[in-house]
Parts: C-alpha cells; sequence; structure tokens
C-alpha cells in the first residue's frame, strides 16, 4: 500500500525531469570539452544553472506536497500542486534555455513554483495552526 501516492507520483514524474536536465549538461559538456564548471560555454552555464535551480526548488516543493497529503489535502489540490510544480519547472527550462535574460516562460516557471511553494505551505500552516 503506498501511503502517499499523489506524493509518490509526482516525486518519479519530477525525478525523470531532473535526469533529462542532467543528461543536457553531460551532452554539452562533451560537445564543449569541458570537464569541470562551465568554462566560457553559455549553453552549459545555463544548463547548469536550471539544473541547480531545479535541485534549489524542487525538495522543499515535493516536502510541502507530502506534507499537504498527509495532512488531509484533497485529491484535486495535491494533483494541483504537483501538476503546477512540474509544469512550472519545464517552462522554466525551456526559458532559461531559449535565453539568459527575461522571458514569458521563464516568468512562468517562476510564477508557478512559487505559487506552488506559497499556497502549499499556507495548506500546511493552516493545518498546523487549526489543529
Amino acid at each position: 500500500m503506498n501511503a502517499l501516492p499523489v506524493t509518490s507520483l509526482f516525486a518519479a514524474l519530477l525525478t525523470l525531469l531532473y535526469i533529462v536536465l542532467a543528461i543536457r549538461i553531460i551532452r554539452l559538456r562533451w560537445r564543449e570539452r569541458v570537464g569541470i564548471g562551465t568554462g566560457e560555454s553559455l549553453p552549459l552555464k545555463a544548463a547548469v544553472r536550471v539544473h541547480g535551480n531545479f535541485s534549489e526548488y524542487v525538495p522543499l516543493g515535493l516536502i510541502l506536497l507530502g506534507l499537504m497529503e498527509v495532512n488531509g489535502a484533497s485529491e484535486l489540490l495535491l494533483f494541483a500542486m504537483g501538476g503546477l510544480l512540474f509544469i512550472a519547472r519545464i517552462f522554466h527550462a525551456i526559458g532559461l534555455t531559449k535565453t539568459i535574460g527575461v522571458s514569458i516562460y521563464r516568468t512562468i516557471g517562476v510564477l508557478g513554483t512559487f505559487s506552488m511553494l506559497l499556497v502549499s505551505a499556507g495548506f500546511v500552516l493552516g493545518s498546523f495552526l487549526g489543529s
């Protein structure tokens, strides 16, 4: 029996996305002949930041999603928050890959990620204060 089925689903999906982002870095390292760091390669610098940014925000999002699930959030809300995080991270990756400057994709990614974190944190705080 899976105690956290929705969180488990999104953890698996986000892990697959994480691997795709890591493979992008590996391919760029081979192409640019950079063993460590980013050298002078702007595409590699961007790919490393996409991967790093993912690593910075996704674990917290998954922890919050799991806490929401444990605290009885509706399946609809859980799928909405997990889906928002997943889509936001894809948009962020696309946006930062297209340009290191501001882009609509990157903006959607950041706003989606922050929205998920804020709503989820609000739910968890509300659950704590309401108990």
